[in-house]
């Protein structure tokens, strides 16, 4: 029975988030959650309206959660509580000129994200550019708020549900930062090589300590991209799933189903979508600039990013948006070959026209030319 109700518990927390059940201690594989939660009235009825929640999804963390049992459970005195560590896309980016006057106070610019020092009782926030933020610490009621108080007039195209991707950090001075399974030690780490790369004011209150803070945010910024591209990857696959049945009706009725002008919208669009993955500023691939500089940071970042498969996911949604050019391109050349083939029909039967109007105008004239004139007979007159 014991047994049974811990793995009901572990199927619930996939599908709905946190639940609370007596009895044997919930899995820990559980822990982590790469999610687009569904909406659920029963655990954040008042966030559903804002941020509408996904059905969650397997990750490569919550594969390697085990790794993260010794960490969990065997506290030390100098190990702090585990804490969450929230990641949200809410829109297609946010408004750089809004963000600095809706954000709280002590907030600051650090490198490509906005750093909020506190947030909530014990939390922090970095936001980034790219329509997404990772709160350190804080609960999902105060990542809600956040959401919902600060972010909502910065945004710009706002996503009806919201992307996430939620993990748990520890920090203990003893032992080496690292991702170990689903769980993130915060600990010892290296000066930094350039001194410019920490913020240029110490806030007064901050809740987290200061001298991981860099590692946060490399840490940060990795959950960002990840949970951006999970916002491509879900339009896409609200694309494809458009654009399914072309293939079906070209084979059944010989026709596309589709006029040019929505076929060229559709291709439009994959252009915006390979865009959004390879050409901005906050693309999937090139390192920041802040790594260059500090290569221990750029190691917590690539950790991080290859946990979450982000080079493996863009190069999967890169596949797909290829094939669906090539298919696009096959449909319109079919349209064009159509198309001219209506204009030769258009030209032939104008010809004909024109042949028919000129028999009418000009076939007396024409007859007389070929046949020549008739010889009138006139009655023979006797001359006397």
């Amino acid at each position: 029975m014991n047994v049974f109700r811990s793995a009901l518990y572990c199927s619930i927390r996939r599908t709905h988030g946190p639940v609370r059940l007596t009895g044997p201690r919930p899995c820990p594989s559980s822990k982590f959650v790469h999610s687009r939660p569904m909406s659920d009235e029963r655990v954040a009825p008042a966030f559903s309206e804002d941020l509408k929640q996904k059905p969650k999804a397997s990750t490569p963390l919550r594969r390697t959660a085990s790794a993260s049992l010794p960490i969990r459970s065997n506290p030390t005195p100098t190990r702090s509580p585990i804490q969450p560590v929230l990641t949200f896309a809410t829109a297609e980016r946010y408004i750089p000129t809004r963000l600095r006057s809706h954000l709280p106070p002590h907030s600051q610019k650090l490198h490509d994200a906005w750093w909020v020092p506190r947030w909530g009782k014990d939390g922090e926030v970095f936001v980034f550019p790219n329509g997404s933020f990772v709160c350190w610490g804080s609960t999902e009621e105060e990542a809600r708020q956040f959401a919902k108080q600060v972010l909502a007039p910065c945004e710009v195209g706002s996503l009806r549900e919201a992307e996430t991707e939620s993990l748990e950090f520890v920090s203990d001075p003893s032992e080496k930062t690292r991702i170990q399974g689903d769980l993130i030690i915060l600990g010892r780490v290296a000066p930094l090589q350039d001194p410019a790369s920490a913020p240029a004011l110490q806030p007064p209150d901050p809740a987290l300590d200061t001298g991981t803070l860099l590692v946060r945010y490399a840490f940060s910024q990795a959950l960002s991209r990840s949970a951006a591209l999970a916002v491509l990857e879900e339009s896409l696959e609200d694309y494809l799933s458009s654009v399914a049945q072309l293939p079906h009706a070209l084979e059944k009725t010989g026709k596309p189903g589709l006029s040019r002008e929505a076929l060229i919208k559709k291709l439009g669009a994959l252009l915006k979508f390979r865009q959004g993955l390879n050409l901005n500023r906050e693309n999937f691939s090139d390192i920041p600039d802040l790594y260059w500089a500090e290569p221990e940071l750029e190691g917590f970042f690539k950790a991080m990013s290859k946990a979450l498969e982000v080079k493996m996911r863009t190069n999967a949604v890169n596949e797909k948006i290829t094939y669906a050019t090539e298919v696009q391109s096959i449909l319109r050349q079919l349209l064009t070959e159509s198309t001219a083939h209506r204009m030769e029909l258009v030209i032939i039967a104008l010809i004909a026209v024109e042949v028919v109007i000129a028999l009418i105008r000009d076939g007396p004239e024409l007859w007389h030319m070929v046949f020549g004139q008739p010889q009138e007979s006139h009655p023979k007159t006797n001359v006397t």
